[in-house]
């Protein structure tokens, strides 16, 4: 089934600490793709897988319809990918998705931004409390889709790239501030979420309707 990423993919491209501006140079590339699936394979029994790993280290892709939906939900990992700045493969169908990418945006963003950053502190400081340790790196992604997730309901835009906040984020990484110093940014980060939610102009839902044109025309056009 790997032919799928190999031979359909529309769009790859690098995510996590190299298209956030935090990596070093030992730093993995983490990549993310989309492939579409013939139309036809989905008219047996046993349908084409909805995600695939590899064929490289760190690579992970998702079939267009199961991306589709994990976006329309706001799910803060697929949405980087339609935002990152680091593209290694776009087909037509590629293009396509990326123009269509506001019509996923809706305010359910900060739910779901809140949630993933929240879960993450209650995990640090959940292992604090257990063994004494703190986990940075957990720490600093926390603070950075909280950061992430006020951006996007006041612009309309998901921030991928982080490097203007490069020295700060690597000193939560480096446990160069105290515990206090990190849960205290979080809070403000909460708020600043939470102020961000009742003014942005983002839609209540996402267009669905959008996206479910966009999905049928790229499955009419690899109806082969």
């Amino acid at each position: 089934m790997i032919e799928l990423v190999d031979r359909h993919t529309v769009l790859a491209v690098v995510v996590g600490s190299r298209a956030y501006g935090l990596h070093g140079l030992a730093s993995d590339y983490d990549r993310r793709g989309v492939y579409v699936a013939p139309t036809r394979a989905f008219w047996h029994l046993d349908k084409p897988p909805t995600h695939l790993d590899g064929p490289a280290v760190e690579q992970f892709s998702w079939e267009f319809e199961r991306f589709c939906v994990l976006a329309l939900q706001g799910n803060p990992t697929v949405l980087e990918v339609l935002w990152s700045p680091l593209v290694e493969t776009i087909t037509a169908d590629g293009e396509r998705l990326l123009a269509a990418r506001q019509a996923f945006l809706s305010r359910r963003v900060a739910e779901t931004y809140g949630n993933y950053a929240r879960d993450q502190l209650n995990r640090v400081a959940a292992r604090r409390e257990r063994t004494g340790e703190t986990n940075h790196k957990q720490a600093m992604h926390m603070i950075r889709l909280l950061i992430a997730g006020a951006h996007v309901l006041r612009t309309g835009e998901v921030l991928v790239d982080v490097r203007h906040l490069r020295d700060r984020l690597l000193a939560v990484r480096r446990g160069e501030l105290s515990w206090d110093e990190v849960a205290a940014w979080a809070a403000d980060l909460l708020g600043e979420l939470a102020d961000a939610a009742g003014t942005t102009t983002l839609p209540e839902q996402p267009d669905r309707v959008e996206v479910d044109r966009l999905l049928t025309t790229v499955r009419e056009r690899n109806l082969k």
